[in-house]
């Protein structure tokens, strides 16, 4: 893991309002969000655009609900009024990077986020504000999450 000081950036894409509790049984809502991202929001990778798993308007801590944003950097998305707009402001990141398949690389990226805030005396305190997921390409994923 690393600090990283990020700009904001504006991404667009479909949301859902969820809570770890239930993500973590059947009712989970970020699979069919992120199938549903996937089958009708066009990313153009060669052209250079991303895409991005935001986490955004925390109830309180890792114990309330939050929402999720699934989406892109594309500057065609950010005109489409059917989509929402978050903004990722500008800040320091904790990143958790990992390389390999999906969905395991997220599962594995997301245990280390857990473990690392979960430790008895984590260096960095998370700021429950604006957290993020990039993904590079296909085989990585780089978890950012808001730090003080």
């Amino acid at each position: 893991m690393q600090i990283k000081t990020v700009s904001g950036i504006t991404i667009a894409g479909l949301t859902a309002r969820t809570d770890n509790e239930s993500e973590f049984g059947p009712n989970g809502k970020i699979p069919g969000l992120w199938q549903t991202f996937d089958n009708s929001i066009p990313v153009d990778y060669e052209g250079g655009e991303r895409v991005y798993g935001v986490y955004f308007d925390y109830e309180s801590d890792h114990t309330g609900s939050f929402s999720v944003l699934a989406g892109t950097d594309s500057v065609k998305a950010a005109d489409n009024r059917d989509l929402t707009k978050v903004e990722i402001p500008p800040g320091k990141y904790l990143v958790f990077k990992v390389k390999g398949y999906m969905p395991q690389i997220a599962v594995e990226a997301w245990t280390q986020v857990w473990e690392y805030f979960s430790s008895s005396t984590p260096e960095y305190k998370r700021r429950y504000s604006t957290d993020f997921e990039y993904y590079p390409n296909a085989n990585a994923i780089d978890v950012h999450i808001a730090i003080e």
